[in-house]
């Protein structure tokens, strides 16, 4: 569990649900598996599917609580594993509510039909309980990260790592990399019909998940957190 350059606690589907194999198949990564399926044959699509995923590909299928960040000086994967192990021992299942196909931004993700309290309380806890495992970004790191903020994302991003945190978190699972509006319209007519039998089931967020990034290579998923109450 060491071998890796950056850590992130996301969410991700239940291993072998619908939702979690038409992610991985669709992005054409398996993070649980580390194995590259096939991507789907979706009738409609603008562009072949490897080139619309190629952005999230590399970090799996996943919804963000705790951004990729490197391990501060001192500190261990195993004892990071700790933690999200004594978080989620804490934690209480939870239904999300019904997810549907809409932009953010210039992107293609699934988002809750309606605002989830319980989600965005839950990624808060996350932020701070592993901030102090995180090491400071580096001054190119902070410049490259800084582009297009507003102040508030400038301030987010220098004390938590990552702008889209607390007021500015919205859960989702990215399908696609930065599209013109006309790609996103299309990509996401191809998929409606593939996705509304799969997103027609609600899913219980009752476990976190801890990710790790390979010197070469996408994210894997390391290791499944159960919640300690169902």
């Amino acid at each position: 569990m060491s071998d890796y350059q950056r850590y992130a606690v996301y969410w991700t589907p239940e291993r072998g649900s619908a939702l979690a194999r038409f992610g991985a198949e669709w992005l054409g990564w398996d993070a649980e598996e580390g194995v590259a399926p096939r991507h789907p044959d979706v009738p409609g699509l603008p562009v072949p599917a490897a080139e619309l995923t190629a952005v999230p590909r590399h970090y799996g299928f996943h919804a963000t609580l705790k951004a990729p960040f490197r391990l501060r000086a001192g500190e261990t994967a195993n004892d990071l594993a700790n933690l999200v192990a004594t978080l989620a021992a804490e934690e209480k299942a939870f239904m999300l509510p019904q997810l549907k196909i809409a932009a953010l931004g210039p992107f293609l993700a699934l988002v809750p039909s309606r605002p989830c309290p319980k989600i965005d309380e839950l990624a808060a806890r996350c932020v701070r309980r592993f901030d102090g495992f995180r090491a400071a970004m580096d001054e190119a790191e902070r410049k490259r990260r800084i582009v297009g903020l507003d102040a508030m994302g400038t301030v987010l991003l220098d004390r938590w790592g990552y702008p889209f945190v607390f007021e500015r978190f919205r859960f989702h699972l990215t399908l696609t990399g930065p599209l013109t509006e006309r790609l996103r319209e299309e990509t996401a007519t191809a998929l409606s019909p593939v996705l509304a039998p799969i997103l027609a089931q609600r899913q219980r967020i009752s476990e976190i998940c801890l990710f790790g990034e390979p010197e070469a290579g996408p994210f894997r998923l390391l290791r499944r957190f159960p919640f300690g109450h169902s």
